[in-house]
């Protein structure tokens, strides 16, 4: 006898159609993995570029026509409609939920022990700072090797400036000091009465991988990052020099 297909109810069909928005952003994940551990980071990145040009405007087109959102050259007029002011706080909250979700990462992980945590987190970071100074390269047209000032640049667009305050400072011709003045995950361990998080290994693979990407002329050293001791005007600060 045929078994009848259950048949889900409202909330189910939600959760189903979180569970394939998951699904699709690890599918994705596995394909750029992939792509990466057979033709190379460089190659990856380029190929990411291709797909996500061309993947995004067919799922906007698809979902906004389900959802009945008018779209126009690809931007569906809930977003168009909005003003400036709110466009760069919808940013905002998008680079606070990166940000968490790479918090709750670590937590997960940390279960396992805390050395393996932190090993997963530098390589994550290692990877994904260097694809970020990439795709900003290209948002902005910067030049390829284009020094300390191509750098200073891409530093305003990552998105930890969507959620930190921070600063850049001309300290001579060929070299610039960067310092994260309002860290928000520091704060929020400050105000929960914690340490600093020693973020220093993770820090050192980050920002020197995102000045590679930038140019691979560019050195970078750490002046001061968690458990070191800091000013409170920064948690960390880094030297950049060509």
């Amino acid at each position: 006898m045929r078994e009848e297909r259950h048949s889900p109810d409202k909330r189910e069909l939600i959760d189903l159609i979180f569970d394939s928005l998951h699904l699709m952003a690890l599918h994705y994940g596995i394909w750029f993995g992939e792509t990466e551990r057979r033709l190379g980071l460089e190659k990856a990145i380029e190929v990411d570029d291709a797909v996500w040009g061309r993947a995004l405007p067919i799922m906007l087109e698809r979902i906004a026509r389900r959802l009945k959102v008018p779209i126009e050259d690809g931007i569906p007029e809930l977003l168009a409609g909005m003003d400036k002011e709110e466009l760069a706080a919808l940013l905002a909250d998008m680079g606070k939920s990166w940000l968490a979700s790479d918090g709750v990462w670590f937590q997960a992980v940390e279960k396992d022990g805390m050395e393996g945590a932190r090993q997963i987190n530098d390589a994550c970071w290692a990877r994904v700072s260097y694809i970020e100074a990439k795709r900003i390269m290209k948002r902005l047209d910067l030049p390829e090797r284009g020094g300390l000032p191509a750098l200073k640049e891409a530093l305003k667009y990552r998105q930890y400036a969507l959620v930190n305050r921070q600063e850049i400072i001309d300290a001579a011709e060929n070299k610039v000091i960067f310092r994260m003045n309002e860290c928000r995950v520091q704060q929020a361990r400050k105000r929960a009465g914690l340490p600093d998080y020693p973020c220093k290994s993770a820090g050192v693979v980050e920002y020197t991988r995102f000045a590679e990407g930038i140019d691979p002329r560019i050195k970078t050293v750490c002046l001061g990052c968690p458990p070191d001791p800091h000013p409170a005007e920064w948690y960390c600060a880094w030297e950049f020099a060509l």
